[in-house]
């Protein structure tokens, strides 16, 4: 989540198509799986590489601390106040990736979708993409080209 001011925003995993986090992922703890970019925490070293290469914030790494353990009442380690906190780690902390899983444990589906209070948010998969794409290709070639719209879309071109 983001905030600017009054307005917050949800920082979402694109489930990009050839995403970055999977490919530098030096165990595999990110791969692509039905429609989705999924991360198993359970394979996750904490690296935070993943981190480091998403290109929209999406993946955040954390952990339980030490005060966080039941049974335990150490107060909490400190870091290092010159690393940026996403580089951060407290001793005794195992750190791992997380992302949105696009809510797989529910059967509504991803929980941002039901509650988006303007409905911006929806889930597509690859065959509704496609449908998409076929749709805006024969609006476009449907649509009337004048003179004027052909050389505006020339301009600034070179012969």
């Amino acid at each position: 989540m983001t905030r600017t001011g009054d307005d917050t925003a949800p920082v979402l995993c694109h489930q990009c198509e050839d995403a970055p986090c999977a490919r530098v992922c030096p165990v595999n703890a990110i791969t692509h799986a039905a429609d989705a970019i999924v991360l198993d925490e359970k394979v996750c070293i904490g690296c935070k590489m993943c981190a480091l290469a998403c290109p929209f914030g999406a993946i955040t790494p954390s952990g339980t601390g030490i005060a966080g353990v039941a049974g335990f009442g150490t107060a909490a380690p400190t870091h290092s106040a010159a690393l940026d906190p996403l580089l951060a780690w407290d001793i005794g902390v195992k750190s791992v990736a997380v992302k949105c899983d696009l809510c797989a444990f529910s059967g509504d589906g991803p929980a941002c979708v039901n509650v988006c209070p303007t409905a911006a948010l929806y889930a597509v998969d690859n065959a509704a993409v496609g449908q998409a794409a076929a749709t805006k290709r024969t609006l476009a070639a449907a649509a009337p080209v004048g003179l004027e719209r052909t050389l505006a879309s020339l301009e600034g071109l070179d012969p």
